[in-house]
């Protein structure tokens, strides 16, 4: 008897596909990528033959596994992006990236460390991810809730450092306070930085105090009444170029 191929097997290998794609995905966060193949397929309930036929190798399903759930992060921002306003839709997908972080943790490392791999899916999904980022971004300074001169490169490096920093911290709700103070940093209320320093008090940002002659920063004083100048050699040249009475 000939079997013919239809609408329901293309369906059943769409449901397999994806079952196999969800226990990679936890088995790799769980166990790191050296985990079997045929565990792989155990835990999703489907034969080895059936994750051979979706993925001929190792490496193909650690690609298809970080591109979809780079995938779902993309459609978690578009989501966001047409349900909140803008400056809530970025803070809030930035979080959402850095706090998943580490379930991807042991792919995207892999795919770090050997860059020869063939990735073209991953490639049109990593362009995807980008550009919402980018939409997202200029969609919140528009709002004014970022500084305009900060561009998609400055939060994707940023991103980075606090997925980094996230994964060090042991207590998880320290280390999203922490995340949280460094993004302030994107918006407009920030403190402005020169050369390394800035300055704060309880009325808001200001500039770091400067000597009135050659413009050195000052370092504070806890007591005592403001320094003018850096040291006694500006003091004696504002004096001099002081009018006489």
């Amino acid at each position: 008897m000939t079997t013919v191929t239809g609408a329901g097997d293309r369906s059943d290998a769409r449901r397999n596909r994806a079952r196999v794609l969800s226990a990679a995905g936890e088995a790799f966060a769980e166990r790191g990528l050296d985990v079997p193949l045929g565990d792989i397929a155990r835990r999703a309930g489907v034969g080895a033959g059936t994750v051979y036929r979706h993925f001929p190798s190792k490496h193909a399903l650690v690609e298809a596994v970080f591109a979809q759930q780079l995938g779902e992060l993309v459609a978690s921002g578009e989501r966001r992006m047409s349900r909140s306003a803008p400056t809530e839709a970025f803070f809030g997908f930035i979080l959402e990236v850095v706090g998943t972080t580490r379930s991807r943790a042991t792919v995207c490392d892999a795919l770090d460390a050997d860059a020869s791999w063939p990735r073209p899916v991953l490639t049109a999904t990593v362009a995807r991810l980008h550009q919402l980022l980018e939409t997202l971004l200029r969609a919140a300074q528009r709002d004014g809730g970022v500084r305009p001169e900060i561009g998609p490169d400055d939060v994707v490096a940023l991103t980075v450092g606090c997925a980094a920093m996230l994964r060090v911290r042991h207590d998880r709700a320290a280390g999203i306070r922490l995340v949280r103070l460094t993004l302030d940093g994107l918006r407009p209320s920030a403190p402005v930085v020169t050369e390394g320093r800035s300055f704060r008090d309880n009325r808001g940002p200001h500039p770091a105090p400067a000597c009135e002659q050659c413009g050195t920063v000052l370092t504070l004083r806890p007591t005592g009444r403001p320094a003018r100048y850096c040291g006694a050699a500006c003091r004696q040249r504002a004096h001099r170029s002081r009018p006489s009475p």
